[in-house]
């Protein structure tokens, strides 16, 4: 389907990366299209996989999990069982909401919450350290955000 997206597609994408929830009806207002047509094309993007989930992006500090950590994970060896083993274990922390296997310096790269430096300090100390996979951690506490954005670049 990527390869078969037109124009109208690209705006209804660009449309609700900005806003999922408005109604179909202002969707296709937006993007030039009488409303049938528009939520057939939703449907379309959504039944191919384009359209991935419909998500609420919350504001961490209002919901007790305000800490942000970047860290960095070198494993003991890089075998596909030691990869497997990390990535299996990582998908069951909530606290970790990304992470990416890399090539370069580190093996992976995650992003953290928590509460505070504390919490996230008690996290690395009695969960991510103790993967057997894991020979060291290098945490990187942002200062300020500068730029956060879910939308992708569609052109």
């Amino acid at each position: 389907m990527p390869d078969s997206l037109d124009a109208i597609d690209r705006r209804i994408l660009k449309a609700l990366q900005r806003n999922a929830r408005m109604s179909n009806v202002e969707l296709a207002n937006e993007v030039g299209l009488s409303p049938s047509p528009c939520l057939r094309r939703v449907r379309l993007l959504e039944e191919s996989g384009v359209i991935d989930q419909y998500v609420a992006v919350l504001n961490g500090a209002k919901v007790g999990v305000g800490l942000t950590v970047f860290v960095r994970v070198w494993f003991k060896t890089q075998d596909a069982a030691v990869t497997h083993q990390f990535a299996e274990t990582v998908r069951n922390f909530p606290e970790v909401v990304e992470c990416y296997l890399t090539t370069g310096e580190c093996d992976a790269i995650m992003r953290v919450v928590t509460a505070d430096l504390h919490a996230y300090w008690r996290f690395q100390a009695d969960y991510l350290t103790r993967i057997p996979s894991v020979q060291s951690v290098k945490t990187d506490v942002p200062m300020e955000t500068i730029k956060r954005s879910y939308e992708l670049p569609l052109g």
